[in-house]
């Protein structure tokens, strides 16, 4: 295996912004070091000990949260910005698709700025010329090329950028985040340039959000986290690892904003009236536009409300397709005959997915004790597209008199790799007469 990346234990401090700043860089170099007399906490380490190696003519993918160190680590091998520590060794010509379009001069033409960018990045102006039809066609374009590039949107400055540093022909590719600088159509030239790339042996180092693409593209994949290097190897394997990884943040985040939710709509309970005097129209007007919160008399009440997994654990992240059940706690000040369990499903726009109570179900009811209790509603599939779901859970008399009502306290998530579109997601499959064919799923 040749190398046509290497890096080897490279670490990147970078200085927090402090009001102990030097006066001049004169007094700084003076004191020989603009980083190894900072304390801790003036300091702010990018990369810890990252080492990876990119084999010739492979695609590399990088992946990780905001923040992990993935730009600074394309950064450094393309040379932009020197490591601290270790070493970095890069084969072959290079180009960056990092900042597109940072050499461009706003009140010069686009022609002329492709010129200029092109030699900037290794190329002779013969060589440009030669190449200037293709660019220009690449971008799209041809009726502005000799307008100022101040008057450029930003979408056609940044085609421009891609355009230039994808025509100079590098051994060595680097890519970070480009992919959303066109429309649609444009995004496909982009990854057809990089399939192009890749039957030609080219070297590519890919940072990206879009994990799809790495499961598509790269030979190979590292997770960065917290400047450290994690999970490496077989891309679906190391994207597998991040995404649960960031289940697991999620999972926090949801369970942090439902804990405050229900601290917050702990709310107060109304005064307990028959049912002749408080009739159900006393509720919410309209119980699907009715606000986050809790109402209700309290003499049944729903002490705990958890979602559970399909191994039973509480959760708040589950995959389409999951199992998922939701369990009530519930606490009687009295026996009581006349109750009604129930619970729906909104999504984040307050849309109601699905809703169902026991009554509804033609439950009848007869006795419930003074004494704690519990209701498990379970969903044995839980088909809903991607995406962030809230619950309602009640328990009620059969007139709509509130016990203890809970609306959209509960949130949590629905993940899917497969982007489909809507709310709901039947059961379905697909069939085919004979001339039509698919390649093989990767996974």
């Amino acid at each position: 295996m040749t190398p046509a990346i290497e890096l080897s234990q490279v670490s990147k401090v970078y200085r927090r912004y402090s009001g102990r700043q030097f006066a001049t860089l004169k007094s700084a170099l003076l004191q020989r070091s603009l980083l190894k007399d900072l304390r801790p906490a003036e300091t702010f380490m990018a990369l810890r000990d990252v080492s990876f190696t990119v084999p010739k003519g492979s695609t590399y993918g990088v992946i990780g949260r905001n923040g992990s160190g993935k730009s600074t680590a394309l950064k450094v091998v393309a040379g932009i910005t020197k490591p601290t520590e270790g070493t970095v060794a890069v084969e072959g010509r290079v180009s960056a698709l990092i900042e597109l379009g940072a050499g461009f001069h706003p009140e010069i033409s686009g022609r002329e700025n492709v010129y200029i960018n092109g030699i900037m990045l290794g190329l002779t102006r013969r060589e440009v010329q030669r190449r200037f039809d293709e660019i220009v066609e690449f971008a799209e374009l041809r009726e502005f090329i000799d307008a100022p590039v101040k008057t450029y949107s930003s979408g056609m400055y940044m085609r421009l950028g891609f355009a230039v540093a994808i025509h100079v022909d590098p051994d060595v590719l680097l890519v970070d985040e480009v992919l959303a600088v066109g429309d649609e159509g444009f995004t496909h030239k982009c990854l057809d340039k990089f399939a192009e790339f890749r039957r030609r042996g080219k070297t590519i180092l890919l940072v990206t959000h879009s994990l799809g693409v790495v499961e598509r593209f790269c030979d190979e994949a590292l997770w960065m986290e917290h400047g450290h290097p994690g999970a490496h190897g077989d891309p679906k394997r190391v994207v597998d690892a991040y995404l649960t990884a960031v289940e697991a943040g999620e999972e926090q985040l949801l369970a942090n904003t439902t804990r405050k939710a229900v601290a917050a709509g702990g709310g107060h309970a109304p005064s307990a009236q028959s049912p002749s005097d408080q009739p159900a129209a006393d509720a919410p007007p309209d119980m699907f536009q009715a606000v986050e919160g809790r109402w209700g008399s309290r003499e049944v009440e729903l002490a705990e409300v958890q979602l559970l997994d399909p191994s039973g654990q509480p959760g708040f992240v589950f995959h389409s397709g999951d199992a998922m059940s939701v369990r009530l706690k519930v606490r009687a000040n009295a026996p009581v005959d006349d109750f009604v369990f129930g619970v729906s499903l909104f999504n984040a726009d307050g849309v109601c997915c699905y809703g169902t109570n026991t009554y509804l179900e033609e439950m009848e009811p007869d006795q419930l004790r003074a004494a704690d209790t519990e209701v498990v509603f379970r969903i044995d599939s839980l088909d809903l597209v991607e995406g962030t779901y809230k619950l309602d859970v009640a328990v009620h008399k059969r007139d709509g008199y509130p016990y203890d009502y809970h609306r959209q306290l509960y949130t949590f998530r629905v993940k899917s790799r497969t982007r489909d579109v809507g709310i709901y997601r039947p059961r379905h499959h697909w069939t085919f007469s004979e001339g039509i064919r698919f390649k093989p799923s990767r996974t």
